[in-house]
């Protein structure tokens, strides 16, 4: 890894070329790198681990993934990129000016630093069970060796390690699946009479709130848009968010099954605290299968875990220090880098919370207003301190129904509001940013 990132140091000398790889991928390059951002900790660890407990609705976390990818390449693919922007926050200030930036730029480095920690947490645990110890010298080591290739090659490091991340993920994956349903035995038929969309552990009220939540993430998240804005045009960006949603039911299907033959096949006394991947490499396949699983472990956490890294760090130095240099984004990828591995070092939990208490901030802060923006960009007027309002309230309904729950059941509040919060932050963000805008046509200058 760290040797394409020195490969890839001169192609990287200037801002375009080492914060978006030089705007120019091509549709299977884009394609590639989105997925293999996508498919990190949460949805490999963490989708079994949910089927295990829930049982097959653990689906819906993919499934709403794929579904925003759709919703993305229908409605603001091609508009996004045609805003020429460098991150998710500069295409707010292009649209809307310097508060907007500002305001999206801030909740996005302080959420990501989690995201990037609950990454950080997820590898620790894989070394610990390869190793057969918890070393934190080895945790360390390798979290800087993620931290070295990307400071050094920057975007397009990351995208051509994602390239071989994806296809160690998936041989991993297909190989697991395969062993199990054809050669391991166990109840397959009890597999298949489980397969249900909803039940006690899965109600339509989680249905809603994941839609919502982490469909919004997929739809107009900083890390998925940003495959957008390294692809070469707006075609490009449109097709590789519908493939990549295609792709992303395919890999559900195979991840989820894997998660159900363990649920049906094997006791939770016997499981015990394990990871259900973690699992199966120890007691139920053969160890060439469990070598190219735990490899493909690795890399879903590594191809997930660079890209965060990069992208909170030129958000950071482009919109909130609005510097262009490529020396401070290497500077801040070490900084926001260290501070996540801090994190992760002292916490602990799982990853599926870890990110779900970081979307539940960003997504009701951030996803209907910029939506609002993108789709009334040249055509409606938008009152900024408005829409800015808008975002601080969905984003502060999030952050504390997420981080401060007991304090929120002190409330007396009406049960559903008490109980989902972020998802009715996300309703009045989208309220605030449809009042923000006005009834005159927008003019066609530019916010710069």
């Amino acid at each position: 890894l760290i040797v394409i990132g020195v490969n890839d140091i001169r192609k990287a000398k200037d801002f375009e070329g080492f914060a978006v790889a030089g705007k120019k991928q091509t549709s299977f390059v884009v394609i590639i790198s989105l997925l293999a951002t996508i498919i990190g900790a949460s949805t490999t660890m963490g989708i079994t681990t949910t089927v295990y407990n829930i049982g097959f609705p653990g689906i819906w976390w993919l499934l709403f993934g794929a579904i925003g990818l759709f919703l993305q390449s229908l409605l603001i693919s091609d508009k996004f990129r045609s805003l020429n922007a460098d991150t998710l926050p500069h295409a707010a200030r292009i649209m809307l000016g310097r508060p907007a930036e500002l305001i999206i730029a801030l909740i996005i480095v302080i959420s990501w630093i989690g995201v990037i920690a609950g990454q950080l947490v997820a590898m620790n645990g894989i070394i610990s069970f390869i190793t057969g110890k918890s070393s934190k010298t080895v945790f360390i080591i390798v979290a800087v060796a993620v931290i070295l290739y990307t400071t050094i090659g920057g975007q397009m490091s990351v995208v051509k390690t994602d390239v071989i991340q994806f296809f160690i993920i998936i041989l991993g994956m297909i190989a697991c699946f395969v062993y199990l349903y054809f050669f391991a035995g166990g109840d397959t038929a009890a597999v298949g009479k489980s397969v249900e969309l909803l039940n006690d552990n899965y109600k339509p009220i989680n249905l809603l709130t994941q839609f919502f939540i982490i469909g919004g993430v997929y739809f107009l998240g900083p890390d998925i848009m940003s495959r957008n804005l390294i692809s070469k045009d707006s075609r490009t960006a449109k097709r590789s968010a519908f493939t990549g949603g295609a792709a992303l039911i395919c890999y559900a299907l195979i991840i989820v099954f894997i998660g159900m033959w363990v649920k049906c096949n094997v006791s939770s006394d016997e499981l015990g605290n394990m990871n259900a991947l973690m699992y199966l490499i120890k007691h139920k396949i053969p160890t060439p299968v469990g070598v190219v699983l735990s490899l493909g472990l690795v890399s879903a956490i590594l191809s997930s875990t660079d890209t965060c890294v990069i992208n909170a760090s030129t958000i950071f130095v482009k919109d909130i220090l609005r510097k262009d240099r490529v020396c401070f984004i290497r500077a801040a990828i070490v900084v926001i880098g260290t501070l996540a591995l801090i994190f992760a070092l002292a916490g602990n939990g799982d990853i599926i919370t870890f990110l779900s208490n970081a979307y539940s901030v960003y997504t009701p802060g951030v996803i209907f207003p910029l939506l609002i923006a993108i789709l009334a960009y040249k055509k409606r007027r938008v009152r900024v301190p408005m829409w800015v309002a808008a975002v601080i309230c969905g984003g502060a309904f999030g952050f504390v129904g997420s981080y401060f729950p007991e304090f929120v059941a002190d409330l007396s509040l009406p049960k559903f509001i008490n109980d989902n919060m972020s998802l009715v932050g996300m309703m009045l963000s989208l309220i605030l940013s449809l009042f923000s805008l006005s009834k005159r046509d927008a003019t066609s200058s530019k916010n710069n």
